[in-house]
């Protein structure tokens, strides 16, 4: 990453663009939904990859076990040795042809 000085000394540094992808996870006592955000033409796997140890969830909505809901939030950081599993909530389309039929 390149670093950019202006002429009083502030920096900048590059700004790294990334899409937001509404998720769903489970943890070992919650659900979880909320945004990820991942850089553009990246799997969210790719994202978890680069994640050192925790993922950031933006607009975030906690569900206990029963489904019960437990609390709302703007911003929560989710510890990725504590997720069990994770899924998109809307999978991206797939190819299909004019006849609209998958290849």
């Amino acid at each position: 990453m390149s670093i950019h000085f202006d002429e009083k000394g502030k920096f900048f540094t590059e700004v790294v663009p990334k899409e937001p992808v509404l998720v769903r996870m489970q943890t070992l006592a919650q659900r979880i939904q909320g945004n990820i955000y991942v850089r553009p033409g990246e799997r969210l796997k790719d994202e978890l990859n680069q994640s050192v140890q925790f993922v950031a969830v933006t607009d975030a909505v906690v569900y206990g076990l029963s489904g019960e809901e437990i609390c709302r939030t703007e911003f929560l950081i989710v510890n990725i040795d504590q997720i069990v599993w994770l899924s998109p909530e809307h999978e991206p389309p797939q190819n299909q042809d004019q006849a609209g039929e998958l290849p």
